[in-house]
Protein backbone atom coordinates (compact mmCIF):
# COMPACT_ATOMS: atom_id res chain seq x y z
CA UNK A 1 0.00 0.00 0.00
CA UNK A 2 2.53 2.25 1.04
CA UNK A 3 4.84 1.50 -2.32
CA UNK A 4 1.70 2.64 -4.10
CA UNK A 5 1.04 5.70 -2.70
CA UNK A 6 4.30 6.55 -2.88
CA UNK A 7 4.14 5.82 -6.72
CA UNK A 8 1.17 7.83 -7.05
CA UNK A 9 2.53 10.77 -5.81
CA UNK A 10 5.27 10.59 -7.96
CA UNK A 11 3.36 10.31 -10.95
CA UNK A 12 1.09 13.20 -9.89
CA UNK A 13 4.33 15.04 -9.29
CA UNK A 14 5.42 14.34 -12.87
CA UNK A 15 2.02 14.99 -14.06
CA UNK A 16 2.38 18.58 -12.88
CA UNK A 17 5.65 19.18 -14.35
CA UNK A 18 3.95 18.30 -17.33
CA UNK A 19 0.98 20.51 -17.62
CA UNK A 20 3.53 23.67 -16.73
CA UNK A 21 5.83 22.08 -19.47
CA UNK A 22 3.44 22.16 -21.75
CA UNK A 23 1.92 25.64 -21.30
CA UNK A 24 5.08 26.92 -21.08
CA UNK A 25 5.67 25.30 -24.64
CA UNK A 26 2.29 26.60 -25.63
CA UNK A 27 3.26 30.36 -24.67
CA UNK A 28 6.69 30.00 -26.35
CA UNK A 29 5.17 28.67 -29.60
CA UNK A 30 2.37 31.91 -29.55
CA UNK A 31 5.53 34.06 -29.31
CA UNK A 32 7.79 32.69 -31.63
CA UNK A 33 4.46 32.93 -33.99
CA UNK A 34 3.92 36.51 -32.82
CA UNK A 35 7.19 37.48 -34.16
CA UNK A 36 7.23 35.60 -36.90
CA UNK A 37 4.29 37.20 -38.66
CA UNK A 38 5.79 40.29 -39.54
CA UNK A 39 8.73 38.88 -41.13
CA UNK A 40 6.17 36.20 -43.23
CA UNK A 41 4.33 39.62 -43.80
CA UNK A 42 7.18 41.93 -44.93
CA UNK A 43 8.42 38.98 -46.82
CA UNK A 44 5.42 38.45 -48.76
CA UNK A 45 6.14 42.11 -50.08
CA UNK A 46 9.90 43.10 -50.03
CA UNK A 47 10.24 42.23 -53.47
CA UNK A 48 11.04 38.35 -52.55
CA UNK A 49 8.73 37.06 -55.08
CA UNK A 50 10.18 33.95 -56.73
CA UNK A 51 8.95 32.98 -60.14
CA UNK A 52 6.33 29.78 -59.80
CA UNK A 53 8.67 27.64 -62.31
CA UNK A 54 11.49 27.95 -59.48
CA UNK A 55 9.30 26.78 -56.30
CA UNK A 56 9.62 23.49 -55.12
CA UNK A 57 7.46 21.43 -52.99
CA UNK A 58 6.72 20.04 -49.24
CA UNK A 59 3.81 18.53 -49.41
CA UNK A 60 1.99 17.43 -46.43
CA UNK A 61 -0.87 14.52 -47.34
CA UNK A 62 -3.64 14.82 -44.49
CA UNK A 63 -4.95 18.27 -42.08
CA UNK A 64 -6.18 16.70 -39.15
CA UNK A 65 -4.39 17.33 -35.69
CA UNK A 66 -1.05 16.11 -36.84
CA UNK A 67 -0.99 17.60 -40.37
CA UNK A 68 -2.63 20.29 -39.80
CA UNK A 69 -0.09 21.86 -37.00
CA UNK A 70 3.15 20.63 -39.31
CA UNK A 71 1.86 22.15 -42.59
CA UNK A 72 1.44 25.64 -39.82
CA UNK A 73 4.69 25.05 -38.53
CA UNK A 74 6.55 24.11 -41.80
CA UNK A 75 5.07 27.36 -43.08
CA UNK A 76 5.89 29.64 -40.70
CA UNK A 77 9.48 28.48 -39.97
CA UNK A 78 10.76 28.39 -43.23
CA UNK A 79 13.30 31.10 -43.99
CA UNK A 80 11.94 34.17 -46.17
CA UNK A 81 13.79 33.75 -48.75
CA UNK A 82 13.35 29.83 -49.52
CA UNK A 83 12.48 28.14 -52.57
CA UNK A 84 10.14 25.82 -50.75
CA UNK A 85 6.03 26.36 -50.69
CA UNK A 86 3.94 23.84 -48.37
CA UNK A 87 1.37 21.99 -50.79
CA UNK A 88 -1.24 20.96 -48.43
CA UNK A 89 -3.64 17.76 -49.77
CA UNK A 90 -6.84 17.16 -47.79
CA UNK A 91 -10.04 15.96 -48.61
CA UNK A 92 -12.43 17.85 -45.97
CA UNK A 93 -14.20 21.17 -46.16
CA UNK A 94 -13.52 21.56 -42.25
CA UNK A 95 -11.48 20.07 -39.48
CA UNK A 96 -13.55 17.10 -37.80
CA UNK A 97 -13.19 17.15 -34.21
CA UNK A 98 -13.06 13.80 -33.91
CA UNK A 99 -13.43 13.65 -30.15
CA UNK A 100 -16.74 14.55 -29.25
CA UNK A 101 -18.34 12.73 -32.30
CA UNK A 102 -19.53 9.75 -30.43
CA UNK A 103 -21.69 12.82 -27.95
CA UNK A 104 -22.67 14.50 -31.46
CA UNK A 105 -24.14 10.89 -32.32
CA UNK A 106 -26.61 11.47 -29.35
CA UNK A 107 -27.00 15.13 -28.69
CA UNK A 108 -27.69 18.27 -31.06
CA UNK A 109 -24.36 19.63 -31.12
CA UNK A 110 -23.41 18.26 -34.86
CA UNK A 111 -22.49 21.66 -36.31
CA UNK A 112 -19.85 22.20 -33.56
CA UNK A 113 -18.06 19.12 -35.03
CA UNK A 114 -16.83 21.03 -37.82
CA UNK A 115 -13.96 23.60 -37.41
CA UNK A 116 -13.32 25.78 -40.25
CA UNK A 117 -9.80 25.49 -42.01
CA UNK A 118 -7.30 28.05 -42.73
CA UNK A 119 -7.76 30.64 -38.96
CA UNK A 120 -4.23 29.67 -38.36
CA UNK A 121 -2.55 30.06 -41.49
CA UNK A 122 -3.43 34.11 -41.42
CA UNK A 123 -0.49 35.84 -42.22
CA UNK A 124 1.37 33.11 -44.55
CA UNK A 125 2.03 34.57 -47.76
CA UNK A 126 -0.35 32.93 -50.32
CA UNK A 127 2.45 32.06 -52.12
CA UNK A 128 4.59 30.14 -49.33
CA UNK A 129 1.10 27.56 -49.00
CA UNK A 130 -1.37 26.50 -50.84
CA UNK A 131 -4.50 24.60 -49.72
CA UNK A 132 -5.64 21.62 -52.27
CA UNK A 133 -8.92 19.84 -51.41
CA UNK A 134 -8.71 16.81 -52.66
CA UNK A 135 -7.61 12.98 -51.81
CA UNK A 136 -3.74 11.34 -52.43
CA UNK A 137 -4.72 8.31 -53.90
CA UNK A 138 -1.22 7.11 -54.81
CA UNK A 139 2.58 8.38 -54.01
CA UNK A 140 5.37 7.38 -56.40
CA UNK A 141 9.41 8.79 -55.30
CA UNK A 142 9.05 11.98 -57.13
CA UNK A 143 5.23 12.83 -56.58
CA UNK A 144 1.93 12.33 -55.12
CA UNK A 145 -1.27 11.86 -57.16
CA UNK A 146 -5.06 13.27 -56.61
CA UNK A 147 -7.90 11.32 -56.74
CA UNK A 148 -10.21 13.68 -58.06
CA UNK A 149 -8.24 16.33 -60.24
CA UNK A 150 -6.27 12.73 -61.64
CA UNK A 151 -3.12 15.08 -61.88
CA UNK A 152 0.45 14.58 -60.15
CA UNK A 153 1.85 16.82 -57.77
CA UNK A 154 5.62 16.81 -57.27
CA UNK A 155 7.64 16.75 -54.29
CA UNK A 156 11.06 17.27 -52.43
CA UNK A 157 9.49 16.34 -48.98
CA UNK A 158 6.64 14.42 -48.00
CA UNK A 159 4.47 14.52 -44.68
CA UNK A 160 1.91 11.68 -44.38
CA UNK A 161 -0.53 12.32 -41.75
CA UNK A 162 -3.19 10.34 -42.86
CA UNK A 163 -4.35 9.16 -39.42
CA UNK A 164 -6.94 6.37 -38.79
CA UNK A 165 -10.52 5.63 -39.89
CA UNK A 166 -13.36 3.41 -39.61
CA UNK A 167 -14.69 1.34 -42.49
CA UNK A 168 -18.51 2.12 -41.01
CA UNK A 169 -17.83 5.89 -39.88
CA UNK A 170 -19.99 7.48 -37.31
CA UNK A 171 -19.68 7.65 -34.33
CA UNK A 172 -16.06 7.12 -34.79
CA UNK A 173 -15.33 9.26 -38.42
CA UNK A 174 -17.18 11.20 -40.55
CA UNK A 175 -18.17 9.67 -43.44
CA UNK A 176 -18.28 12.82 -45.78
CA UNK A 177 -16.13 15.37 -46.81
CA UNK A 178 -18.22 18.69 -46.38
CA UNK A 179 -19.90 19.96 -44.15
CA UNK A 180 -23.10 19.99 -45.05
CA UNK A 181 -23.73 16.36 -45.07
CA UNK A 182 -21.96 15.67 -42.28
CA UNK A 183 -24.25 17.35 -40.28
CA UNK A 184 -26.86 15.26 -41.89
CA UNK A 185 -25.21 12.14 -41.13
CA UNK A 186 -25.20 13.17 -37.33
CA UNK A 187 -28.59 14.30 -37.64
CA UNK A 188 -29.56 10.98 -38.90
CA UNK A 189 -27.63 8.82 -36.43
CA UNK A 190 -29.42 11.16 -33.13
CA UNK A 191 -32.54 10.24 -35.14
CA UNK A 192 -31.99 6.39 -34.72
CA UNK A 193 -30.88 6.59 -31.40
CA UNK A 194 -33.92 8.93 -30.00
CA UNK A 195 -36.48 5.95 -32.10
CA UNK A 196 -35.28 2.77 -30.94
CA UNK A 197 -35.84 0.80 -27.77
CA UNK A 198 -33.36 -1.53 -27.38
CA UNK A 199 -30.21 -0.86 -29.20
CA UNK A 200 -27.06 -2.83 -28.89
CA UNK A 201 -22.82 -1.28 -29.03
CA UNK A 202 -20.62 -3.36 -30.09
CA UNK A 203 -16.58 -2.41 -29.63
CA UNK A 204 -15.67 -1.99 -25.40
CA UNK A 205 -13.22 1.00 -26.59
CA UNK A 206 -13.21 4.58 -25.76
CA UNK A 207 -16.12 4.92 -28.70
CA UNK A 208 -18.56 2.32 -27.45
CA UNK A 209 -18.31 3.10 -23.61
CA UNK A 210 -18.78 6.79 -24.40
CA UNK A 211 -21.66 6.43 -26.99
CA UNK A 212 -23.21 3.59 -24.64
CA UNK A 213 -23.66 5.92 -21.62
CA UNK A 214 -24.16 9.16 -23.66
CA UNK A 215 -27.46 7.62 -25.12
CA UNK A 216 -28.53 5.63 -21.22
CA UNK A 217 -27.77 8.77 -19.85
CA UNK A 218 -30.04 10.70 -21.82
CA UNK A 219 -32.55 7.78 -22.88
CA UNK A 220 -32.70 6.12 -19.31
CA UNK A 221 -35.56 3.97 -20.60
CA UNK A 222 -34.23 2.62 -23.56
CA UNK A 223 -32.38 -0.63 -23.11
CA UNK A 224 -28.59 -0.46 -24.35
CA UNK A 225 -26.16 -3.74 -24.18
CA UNK A 226 -22.33 -3.18 -24.52
CA UNK A 227 -20.75 -6.26 -26.48
CA UNK A 228 -17.34 -6.27 -26.23
CA UNK A 229 -15.08 -9.43 -27.29
CA UNK A 230 -12.58 -8.84 -24.44
CA UNK A 231 -12.59 -9.62 -20.35
CA UNK A 232 -12.82 -5.89 -19.83
CA UNK A 233 -14.16 -2.98 -21.43
CA UNK A 234 -11.05 0.00 -22.01
CA UNK A 235 -8.09 -3.52 -22.79
CA UNK A 236 -5.47 -1.29 -23.89
CA UNK A 237 -5.13 0.47 -20.75
CA UNK A 238 -4.58 -0.40 -17.05
CA UNK A 239 -7.12 -2.51 -14.62
CA UNK A 240 -7.71 0.51 -12.92
CA UNK A 241 -9.55 2.74 -15.70
CA UNK A 242 -10.97 -0.89 -16.80
CA UNK A 243 -12.63 -0.95 -13.62
CA UNK A 244 -13.43 2.85 -13.02
CA UNK A 245 -14.98 2.36 -16.48
CA UNK A 246 -17.04 -0.94 -15.78
CA UNK A 247 -18.57 0.75 -13.03
CA UNK A 248 -19.49 3.47 -14.72
CA UNK A 249 -21.75 1.74 -17.21
CA UNK A 250 -23.30 -0.52 -14.89
CA UNK A 251 -24.16 2.45 -12.50
CA UNK A 252 -26.67 3.54 -15.60
CA UNK A 253 -28.39 0.21 -15.94
CA UNK A 254 -26.44 -0.59 -19.58
CA UNK A 255 -26.13 -4.43 -19.87
CA UNK A 256 -22.45 -5.36 -20.13
CA UNK A 257 -21.21 -8.33 -22.20
CA UNK A 258 -17.39 -9.26 -22.29
CA UNK A 259 -15.15 -12.13 -24.08
CA UNK A 260 -18.56 -12.64 -26.40
CA UNK A 261 -17.76 -11.55 -30.34
CA UNK A 262 -19.63 -10.37 -32.68
CA UNK A 263 -18.80 -10.25 -36.84
CA UNK A 264 -20.34 -8.72 -39.45
CA UNK A 265 -21.21 -12.47 -41.25
CA UNK A 266 -23.78 -12.53 -37.81
CA UNK A 267 -25.62 -9.80 -37.33
CA UNK A 268 -28.51 -7.89 -39.19
CA UNK A 269 -30.21 -4.20 -37.82
CA UNK A 270 -32.46 -6.61 -35.89
CA UNK A 271 -30.55 -8.74 -34.06
CA UNK A 272 -27.22 -9.40 -33.18
CA UNK A 273 -25.59 -13.31 -32.53
CA UNK A 274 -23.04 -13.68 -30.20
CA UNK A 275 -20.03 -16.30 -30.29
CA UNK A 276 -21.21 -18.26 -27.28
CA UNK A 277 -24.88 -18.69 -29.95
CA UNK A 278 -26.78 -16.18 -27.51
CA UNK A 279 -29.02 -13.56 -29.74
CA UNK A 280 -29.71 -10.43 -28.63
CA UNK A 281 -32.64 -8.52 -29.95
CA UNK A 282 -32.48 -5.28 -30.91
CA UNK A 283 -33.73 -1.82 -32.92
CA UNK A 284 -30.22 -0.93 -33.35
CA UNK A 285 -27.17 -1.93 -34.04
CA UNK A 286 -23.97 0.17 -33.49
CA UNK A 287 -20.90 -1.26 -34.61
CA UNK A 288 -18.04 0.88 -32.60
CA UNK A 289 -15.26 -2.25 -33.10
CA UNK A 290 -11.85 -0.30 -33.88
CA UNK A 291 -10.31 2.01 -36.45
CA UNK A 292 -7.86 1.25 -39.30
CA UNK A 293 -4.44 3.12 -39.95
CA UNK A 294 -5.01 4.92 -43.29
CA UNK A 295 -1.64 3.98 -44.67
CA UNK A 296 -2.81 2.08 -48.04
CA UNK A 297 -1.17 5.48 -49.78
CA UNK A 298 2.49 4.08 -49.40
CA UNK A 299 1.97 0.07 -50.14
CA UNK A 300 2.80 0.78 -53.88
CA UNK A 301 5.87 2.48 -53.30
CA UNK A 302 7.42 0.76 -49.95
CA UNK A 303 5.34 -1.61 -48.18
CA UNK A 304 8.11 -3.05 -46.22
CA UNK A 305 7.50 0.43 -44.29
CA UNK A 306 4.13 -0.90 -43.48
CA UNK A 307 3.98 -2.71 -40.06
CA UNK A 308 2.20 -5.47 -38.94
CA UNK A 309 -0.03 -3.43 -37.13
CA UNK A 310 -0.88 -1.34 -40.58
CA UNK A 311 0.68 1.61 -39.78
CA UNK A 312 3.47 3.22 -41.14
CA UNK A 313 7.40 2.13 -39.68
CA UNK A 314 9.30 5.37 -38.72
CA UNK A 315 12.95 6.17 -37.83
CA UNK A 316 13.25 8.05 -34.48
CA UNK A 317 13.62 11.62 -36.71
CA UNK A 318 10.36 10.36 -38.27
CA UNK A 319 11.45 9.70 -41.64
CA UNK A 320 9.74 6.36 -42.36
CA UNK A 321 11.91 3.23 -42.03
CA UNK A 322 12.74 2.60 -45.97
CA UNK A 323 16.26 3.92 -46.33
CA UNK A 324 15.96 5.11 -49.64
CA UNK A 325 13.29 7.25 -48.85
CA UNK A 326 14.78 10.17 -46.54
CA UNK A 327 12.55 12.54 -47.56
CA UNK A 328 9.31 11.21 -46.46
CA UNK A 329 8.57 11.93 -43.30
CA UNK A 330 5.25 10.53 -41.39
CA UNK A 331 3.02 11.69 -37.97
CA UNK A 332 0.14 11.20 -36.09
CA UNK A 333 -2.13 8.43 -35.99
CA UNK A 334 -0.35 6.33 -38.76
CA UNK A 335 3.05 6.46 -37.20
CA UNK A 336 4.03 3.59 -36.10
CA UNK A 337 5.93 4.58 -32.37
CA UNK A 338 4.32 2.52 -30.10
CA UNK A 339 2.02 4.97 -28.54
CA UNK A 340 -1.01 3.03 -26.88
CA UNK A 341 -3.53 5.89 -27.19
CA UNK A 342 -2.53 8.38 -29.82
CA UNK A 343 -4.19 11.90 -29.37
CA UNK A 344 -4.04 15.19 -30.16
CA UNK A 345 -0.87 15.65 -27.58
CA UNK A 346 0.87 12.76 -29.36
CA UNK A 347 0.13 14.21 -33.06
CA UNK A 348 1.29 17.66 -32.11
CA UNK A 349 4.65 16.33 -30.63
CA UNK A 350 4.99 14.73 -33.59
CA UNK A 351 4.13 17.13 -35.84
CA UNK A 352 6.28 19.58 -34.62
CA UNK A 353 9.77 17.05 -34.66
CA UNK A 354 8.68 15.90 -38.35
CA UNK A 355 8.21 19.82 -39.13
CA UNK A 356 11.11 21.02 -37.44
CA UNK A 357 13.26 18.03 -39.54
CA UNK A 358 11.61 19.09 -42.39
CA UNK A 359 12.72 22.66 -41.88
CA UNK A 360 16.36 21.32 -40.95
CA UNK A 361 16.64 19.42 -44.64
CA UNK A 362 15.03 21.89 -46.78
CA UNK A 363 18.15 24.22 -45.73
CA UNK A 364 20.41 21.51 -46.59
CA UNK A 365 21.37 20.83 -42.86
CA UNK A 366 20.64 17.09 -41.33
CA UNK A 367 17.39 16.66 -39.11
CA UNK A 368 18.22 16.84 -35.62
CA UNK A 369 14.78 16.15 -33.90
CA UNK A 370 13.89 12.72 -32.74
CA UNK A 371 10.16 11.75 -31.23
CA UNK A 372 10.77 10.29 -27.87
CA UNK A 373 7.76 8.17 -26.80
CA UNK A 374 6.21 10.47 -23.19
CA UNK A 375 4.18 8.99 -20.96
CA UNK A 376 1.92 12.01 -20.96
CA UNK A 377 1.07 11.23 -24.99
CA UNK A 378 -0.98 8.54 -23.45
CA UNK A 379 -3.26 11.01 -21.12
CA UNK A 380 -7.25 10.12 -22.18
CA UNK A 381 -10.18 11.58 -20.56
CA UNK A 382 -13.14 9.46 -21.06
CA UNK A 383 -16.85 10.65 -20.71
CA UNK A 384 -19.20 7.93 -18.96
CA UNK A 385 -22.43 9.61 -19.20
CA UNK A 386 -23.04 13.06 -20.32
CA UNK A 387 -22.25 14.83 -16.86
CA UNK A 388 -19.33 12.29 -15.85
CA UNK A 389 -15.88 11.94 -16.68
CA UNK A 390 -12.70 10.35 -15.98
CA UNK A 391 -9.61 11.44 -17.12
CA UNK A 392 -6.77 8.60 -16.46
CA UNK A 393 -2.83 8.22 -16.99
CA UNK A 394 -0.24 5.80 -16.48
CA UNK A 395 3.43 5.86 -16.89
CA UNK A 396 3.47 2.10 -17.17
CA UNK A 397 3.72 0.87 -13.59
CA UNK A 398 1.51 3.35 -12.20
CA UNK A 399 -2.44 4.86 -12.60
CA UNK A 400 -3.80 7.81 -11.81
CA UNK A 401 -7.33 8.60 -12.14
CA UNK A 402 -9.35 12.04 -11.73
CA UNK A 403 -13.25 12.01 -11.46
CA UNK A 404 -14.85 15.11 -12.99
CA UNK A 405 -18.07 16.29 -13.96
CA UNK A 406 -18.95 17.89 -17.44
CA UNK A 407 -20.77 21.44 -17.28
CA UNK A 408 -21.65 21.43 -20.92
CA UNK A 409 -23.09 19.20 -23.73
CA UNK A 410 -20.58 19.73 -26.13
CA UNK A 411 -17.76 19.09 -24.24
CA UNK A 412 -14.81 20.94 -24.73
CA UNK A 413 -15.44 21.84 -28.53
CA UNK A 414 -15.36 25.42 -27.84
CA UNK A 415 -11.55 25.07 -26.49
CA UNK A 416 -10.64 23.40 -29.82
CA UNK A 417 -12.21 26.02 -32.02
CA UNK A 418 -10.02 28.59 -30.13
CA UNK A 419 -7.21 26.33 -30.49
CA UNK A 420 -7.36 26.16 -33.80
CA UNK A 421 -7.90 30.05 -34.38
CA UNK A 422 -11.17 29.82 -34.98
CA UNK A 423 -14.19 31.63 -33.01
CA UNK A 424 -16.94 29.29 -31.63
CA UNK A 425 -18.59 29.18 -33.70
CA UNK A 426 -18.69 30.77 -36.11
CA UNK A 427 -18.11 29.46 -39.79
CA UNK A 428 -17.56 32.78 -42.35
CA UNK A 429 -17.48 29.91 -45.02
CA UNK A 430 -19.48 26.65 -44.48
CA UNK A 431 -18.36 25.54 -47.98
CA UNK A 432 -14.59 25.03 -47.23
CA UNK A 433 -11.86 26.66 -46.48
CA UNK A 434 -11.29 30.17 -48.29
CA UNK A 435 -7.63 29.42 -49.20
CA UNK A 436 -8.01 26.52 -51.36
CA UNK A 437 -6.99 26.12 -54.83
CA UNK A 438 -9.50 26.41 -57.38
CA UNK A 439 -9.34 23.44 -60.05
CA UNK A 440 -7.13 25.54 -62.33
CA UNK A 441 -4.67 26.48 -60.00
CA UNK A 442 -4.49 22.79 -58.80
CA UNK A 443 -3.63 22.15 -62.65
CA UNK A 444 -1.03 24.85 -62.57
CA UNK A 445 0.35 23.51 -59.36
CA UNK A 446 1.51 20.17 -61.34
CA UNK A 447 2.99 22.40 -64.28
CA UNK A 448 4.94 24.89 -62.69
CA UNK A 449 6.79 22.89 -60.05
CA UNK A 450 7.64 20.10 -61.76
CA UNK A 451 11.14 20.88 -63.39
CA UNK A 452 12.06 22.87 -59.74
CA UNK A 453 11.69 19.61 -57.66
CA UNK A 454 12.81 16.76 -60.01
CA UNK A 455 16.02 18.80 -60.05
CA UNK A 456 16.12 19.00 -56.37
CA UNK A 457 15.07 15.61 -54.71
CA UNK A 458 18.19 13.73 -55.23
CA UNK A 459 20.17 15.80 -53.60
CA UNK A 460 17.61 16.24 -50.75
CA UNK A 461 17.28 12.65 -50.70
CA UNK A 462 21.11 12.79 -50.02
CA UNK A 463 21.52 15.45 -47.34
CA UNK A 464 18.85 13.20 -45.10
CA UNK A 465 20.22 10.05 -45.41
CA UNK A 466 22.33 10.30 -42.03
CA UNK A 467 19.04 11.89 -39.83
CA UNK A 468 19.21 8.80 -37.64
CA UNK A 469 22.74 8.76 -36.89
CA UNK A 470 22.37 12.34 -35.21
CA UNK A 471 18.71 13.23 -34.73
CA UNK A 472 18.71 14.67 -31.00
CA UNK A 473 15.72 14.32 -28.46
CA UNK A 474 13.15 17.00 -29.43
CA UNK A 475 13.44 18.97 -25.68
CA UNK A 476 10.69 17.56 -23.12
CA UNK A 477 9.67 14.90 -25.49
CA UNK A 478 5.85 15.48 -25.24
CA UNK A 479 6.47 19.11 -27.44
CA UNK A 480 2.74 20.92 -27.34
CA UNK A 481 -0.91 21.23 -27.30
CA UNK A 482 -1.76 24.37 -28.23
CA UNK A 483 -2.42 24.78 -32.34
CA UNK A 484 -2.83 22.55 -34.94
Amino acid sequence: MASRLVGKTILSAKFISYVLGFFGKALGQAIIGLLAAPFQKGAAGSGQHIPESELRNIVVVGASFAGYHAARVIATGLPPDSPYRVIVVEPHSHFHFTWVLPRFCVVNHEEKAFIPYGALLKGVPSQRLKWVQDRVSSISRQSVTLHDAGIDIPYDFLVIATGSGATDGLPSRVGSNDKATGIELLQKFQARIAHAEKIVVVGGGAAGVELATDAKEKYPAKHITLVHSREAVMHRFGPELQEAAKKGIEALGIELVLGERATKSNTDEKSVLLSSGRRIECDLLIDCAGQKPSSDILLGLSPSSIASSGKISVKPSLQISDDSLPNIYVCGDVSETGVRNPNARFAYSQALAAASNVILAAQGKTPTNKYTKFWGDGVIKLTLGITRSVTHMSDGTTELLFNGKEKVEELMSARAWSQMGATPYADPNPEGPVIKCTPEQVAALAVSSSAASSSATDASAHKTASAVETAVPVEGAAVEKVTV
